[in-house]
């Protein structure tokens, strides 16, 4: 997981909660310092996170500029060194038009440039599933396997419980329904 200076660290917490349940080790990179620098979104900024269906006037205030690159190639350094053959990352079809480093362009061309960056020295592929996929494939691949969805977090706003009204709040909403989970 990454901490990247973002508002609420509610992903970080389920992601460790997940980690626990499988058994597998979490590791948490503070690049908070960096992530200083990508200011002006509502998910790192005192920014109000807006209510609604995603749509791209409102929901580009939740884009954190290379974000993903960035992490990306933090862990892409990480796997080579631990000799790992793969990272995954959980892009998916919906976030499209919204997020740049969430298209298949974007992944094909970061896996092109790994492929270069890491010539001769290790061979690690980027696994991206669902990038051609909705988010309610998502949620049909997940009840396939008994995922806890509670133990799951989508919301931007990072309250008690999910708001039920930001943008990832519907859409995750919608992706159940979409999936009759």
């Amino acid at each position: 997981s990454f901490d990247y200076g973002q508002r609420h660290k509610k992903e970080v917490d389920y992601a460790a909660r997940a980690a626990v349940r499988l058994g597998v080790p979490h590791d948490l990179i503070d690049m908070s310092h960096i992530g200083a620098f990508l200011s002006g979104s509502a998910l790192t900024d005192d920014v109000d996170v807006p209510d609604g269906h995603y749509a791209e006037e409102t929901m580009r205030v939740t884009v954190v500029p290379n974000r993903n690159a960035i992490m990306l190639a933090i862990v892409f350094g990480v796997a080579a060194a631990k000799g790992a053959d793969a990272v995954a990352a959980a892009v998916h079809g919906g976030d499209h038009f919204i997020y740049p480093a969430c298209r298949p362009e974007f992944i094909d061309a970061f896996q092109a440039m790994q492929d270069k960056a890491l010539d001769g020295y290790a061979k690690v592929k980027l696994y991206t599933p669902f990038v051609h996929e909705p988010k309610s494939a998502i949620v049909t691949e997940g009840a396939k396997h008994g995922t806890p969805f509670g133990d799951t977090w989508s919301c931007y706003k990072g309250g008690e419980e999910h708001c039920g009204r930001c943008g990832t709040c519907v859409e995750r909403r919608e992706a159940f329904d979409l999936a009759g989970v």
